[in-house]
C-alpha cells in the first residue's frame, strides 16, 4: 500500500467511542479531578501518542534506539486503525534523519539492540514504496550473514567483548520480528521464518526452566560475573526481559506457516512460558512483578512495561489459538491493571508510571532497585501494542 501522499494531504481521523476505563479495586483511586479520570479521554492510543508527540519533535525524541523504535512501533499500529496522517508523517520523519536518499545509513548493526528500529524501515517501504527504506533495511539483513553466533546458532547479544557468547531475552525481539515483516516485505520469508524460529527455540532451550519462566540470560562461556558455573544461566526472572520474548514469540507464530517443522517446539516453549505467567500474575492488581516469581518480597514492585507485554502476548495467543482460550481472561485482568498506571496531568497530557529504565542483567537486589520512571519509551510502547490488541480482541 502506498499511502503516505495521499494521507499527507487528507486529515481523516476516525472520532473514538467515550469508554468508561475499568479499574483494579485494589489499587488507590486515582486523583478525583476531572483530568484524572479515566473516563475523560476516549481513547487511551490516541492520547499517549498525541502527548508524546507533543512532548517531542522527531528530531528531539532520541536517536536511532530500540526503546524509541519501539514507541513509534506502537505509533502505527495507532496509525493504521486511525489512518490519522500525521502519526505516519512523525514517524517518517523521525527515520530520515538517519537514512540517506541512497539508502545509506551510519549505523554499523553491532547489536541486537540497534537493529530494533529497523521495523520502521519495512513499514515506510510498505506505506511509501520508495526505494531507501528497502536499501536500508538490506544492510540490517546482510549483517546477520556475519553476525557472530554461539556454537549451536544464537545470535549474541552483542558483538562487543562485555556481551560475547551471551544470549540475552531481550534480544529476540530486537531481530525476529524485524526479520519475519522483512522476508514479508522484500519476498525473503523462506530464510527469514526459518531464522526467527530457531532463534526463538534455541534462546528458549536455553533460558527456559522449570515452571515455565525464562531467566533474563545465558552466558555460553560461563564468563560473566552473573553467569551460574553450571548452567551459564543468571539467577533471575527479570520482568521485561521475558516481556521482549514473549511478544517475539507471537509475532514469529503469526509468521511462520502452520507447517513450519519448529512450529510445534515454539508452542510448547509458549505455553509452558504463559502457565508461570498465570501463576504469577498478581492476584491484587492483575500486573506482573519486576522480578517476577518473588512477588512477596516488599521492595518488589509491579512493573508497567512488562505488565503490557505480558497483557499483549497472552491476549494475542489465545486470539489466533496458540494458547487455551481461558488466557484471554488473564490478559483482561492485565489490561485492567495496566490501565490504573495511566492517567492525564494538569497539563492534559498521559502519564504512564512505574516503568523500569533500561536495564542491565544483575541480581534480585539490582532489580529492585531500578528507577521506576514516568513515560519512559519501554513502557510507552509496550502499552501502545497492548491496548491496539486489546481494544481488538
Amino acid at each position: 500500500m502506498r499511502r503516505l501522499h495521499a494521507l499527507l494531504t487528507t486529515t481523516v481521523l476516525a472520532a473514538a467511542t467515550l469508554t468508561a476505563v475499568p479499574t483494579a479495586t485494589a489499587d488507590p483511586a486515582p486523583a478525583t479531578t476531572a483530568l484524572n479520570t479515566p473516563a475523560a479521554t476516549a481513547d487511551w492510543s490516541v492520547a499517549v501518542v498525541d502527548s508524546t508527540t507533543a512532548r517531542y519533535t522527531p528530531t528531539t525524541i532520541g536517536g536511532w534506539s530500540y526503546p524509541v523504535g519501539l514507541y513509534l512501533y506502537g505509533q502505527y499500529l495507532v496509525f493504521r486503525r486511525t489512518h490519522n496522517p500525521r502519526y505516519l508523517s512523525y514517524i517518517k520523519s523521525y527515520v530520515d534523519r538517519f537514512v540517506a536518499v541512497d539508502g545509506s545509513m551510519s549505523q554499523g548493526f553491532n547489536s541486537l539492540d540497534s537493529m530494533q528500529a529497523g521495523r520502521l524501515l519495512t513499514i515506510l517501504h510498505h506505506e511509501t514504496g520508495e526505494d531507501r527504506y528497502r536499501v536500508a533495511a538490506k544492510r540490517i539483513r546482510d549483517r546477520l550473514d556475519t553476525y557472530p553466533r554461539t556454537e549451536d546458532g544464537g545470535f549474541w547479544h552483542a558483538d562487543t567483548a562485555s556481551r560475547a557468547h551471551q544470549l540475552w531475552a531481550d534480544g529476540v525481539y530486537m531481530v525476529n520480528p524485524f526479520l519475519v515483516e522483512y522476508g514479508k516485505e522484500f519476498h525473503d520469508s523462506a530464510y527469514a521464518n526459518d531464522e526467527a524460529a530457531k532463534q526463538l527455540q534455541l534462546y528458549g532451550s536455553h533460558l527456559q526452566v522449570a515452571g515455565g519462566l525464562l531467566r533474563h540470560a545465558y552466558d555460553e562461556s560461563r564468563t560473566a560475573t552473573w553467569s551460574d558455573p553450571a548452567t551459564g544461566l543468571a539467577p533471575e526472572h527479570w520482568c521485561r526481559a521475558v516481556g521482549w520474548y514473549s511478544m517475539a514469540m507471537v509475532n514469529v507464530l503469526d509468521a511462520v506457516p502452520a507447517g513450519h517443522p519448529r512450529r510445534p517446539a515454539l508452542l510448547r516453549i509458549l505455553r509452558a512460558l504463559a502457565a508461570g505467567l498465570e501463576r504469577h500474575q498478581d492476584p491484587a492488581t492483575g500486573r506482573w512483578f519486576q522480578v517476577i516469581d518473588k512477588g512477596d518480597r516488599a521492595d518488589n514492585w509491579t512493573e508497567t512495561s512488562c505488565s503490557s507485554m505480558f497483557t499483549y502476548a497472552l491476549s494475542r495467543g489465545a486470539q489466533r489459538g496458540y494458547l487455551d482460550r481461558h488466557y484471554a481472561a488473564v490478559a483482561e485482568r492485565g489490561h485492567r491493571g495496566v490501565l490504573r498506571k495511566v492517567s492525564l496531568g494538569a497539563d492534559g497530557r498521559t502519564e504512564l508510571t512505574d516503568i523500569s529504565v533500561g536495564t542491565n542483567v544483575g541480581d534480585y537486589a539490582y532489580y529492585a532497585a531500578r528507577t521506576r520512571a514516568t513515560n519512559d519509551f519501554h513502557g510507552l510502547g509496550a502499552f501502545l501494542i497492548m491496548n491496539e490488541q486489546l481494544r481488538s480482541d
